[in-house]
């Protein structure tokens, strides 16, 4: 690796962030919050290069998987840390962060990747059986995490008894190993396709020791956007309560900046006409994000005995049906045009709306 490449911005950016947090220059001053911001957003960008590095060295569809589980990563930490806290909304942190980002990952990225490639291109081709894939999989952790909670008998409301916990998060670990082994090992077939070959190998995978690097880098950058956004959150939290709205607009914000790289890397598959990437990154970013935080976070409750809210509330339930719906007829004939993306951009607005004004 050459020298001139540590000194790009990718490289620069998350050491300095890192700094900026160690040192306790964030705190409630504007100018400070103001900067902590920039470097929070500029460390997600950085995250999304080093990610990107890494997918590339790796292939498809490895690469992808990595995306997903850097961004669970994100995620759990960011869950895990509130609710140790013990703040307001540590019951429903959990929920309202996780149900988000799947609104986000289903009618935002999918959309936006959707309409973007279908306006560009009028249509875009993939492979249908990789997307029934991900949907089988994803509607059936999606209900028994957000949806069963609400009709179990042994705890009185949206609430999982402790061996009701286990087995879930045992189910969603068993549902999500074996989709891994599906899509890695036994049917690789379903989520790569021709074209996408051969635009990945228009440009030479990187060296080992540059993927070394970005590896590394990319761990930094997730520290980072962790432990800042940890430290912006009352900030956040003051400007939700400035406005009237909900605590549940907390997790929404959090989740938008989690999903953030996911969402640029995929949108940037989308404009280079690889649908087939953007799905994957998209579908299998929401399905790491139930099946494998939930888990994480009913050991880490059973561990320190915290209770948390798993069920969802009805208006939830129809909006969350209503997207995985409309995802199902979007994705079920392997193409899709700007009608699909338009629609899924409205539950969005819908969502984040209803968010706001309950």
């Amino acid at each position: 690796m050459k020298i001139k490449n540590l000194i790009h911005w990718t490289v620069i950016v998350p050491i300095i962030a890192a700094a900026f947090y160690l040192f306790g220059f964030l705190n409630n001053t504007l100018f400070t919050n103001i900067i902590g911001a920039i470097l929070l957003f500029s460390s997600v960008m950085a995250a999304v290069h080093h990610a990107e590095v890494v997918a590339h060295k790796v292939g498809e569809p490895y690469g992808t998987v990595i995306l997903a589980i850097c961004i669970t990563i994100l995620e759990v930490g960011l869950i895990i840390s509130f609710m140790l806290s013990g703040g307001e909304g540590a019951l429903t942190y959990a929920r309202d962060t996780v149900f988000a980002a799947v609104m986000i990952i289903l009618n935002g990225i999918l959309g936006i990747c959707i309409w973007v490639g279908s306006r560009k291109y009028k249509e875009q081709f993939f492979i249908a059986n990789s997307a029934t894939t991900y949907l089988v999989s994803l509607v059936a952790i999606l209900v028994l995490t957000l949806i069963l909670p609400n009709y179990t008998s042994t705890e009185h409301g949206p609430f999982y008894s402790e061996a009701q916990l286990v087995f879930v998060a045992l189910a969603c670990l068993t549902i999500y190993g074996t989709f891994l082994m599906f899509q890695n090992v036994r049917h690789r077939n379903y989520f790569v396709t021709e074209d996408h070959d051969q635009t990945a190998h228009e440009a030479d995978p990187p060296s080992i020791l540059k993927t070394l690097v970005s590896l590394f880098l990319l761990i930094i950058c997730l520290a980072v956007v962790i432990f800042m956004a940890k430290g912006l959150s009352p900030v956040i939290e003051e400007f939700v309560e400035s406005i009237g709205a909900p605590h549940e607009l907390v997790g929404v914000i959090i989740a938008f900046v989690v999903l953030l790289p996911e969402g640029l890397a995929a949108i940037r598959a989308a404009r280079n006409n690889q649908i087939q990437s953007s799905i994957n990154l998209g579908l299998g970013s929401a399905l790491a994000s139930v099946g494998l935080t939930i888990p994480a976070i009913s050991v880490v409750c059973l561990i320190y005995d915290i209770p948390f809210v798993l069920g969802l509330d009805m208006k939830s339930i129809i909006l969350l049906a209503l997207s995985v719906f409309i995802v199902m007829m979007s994705l079920s004939r392997g193409k899709t045009n700007h009608l699909y993306g338009t629609v899924l951009l409205v539950n969005l607005a819908a969502y984040i709306f209803t968010v706001i004004v309950p």
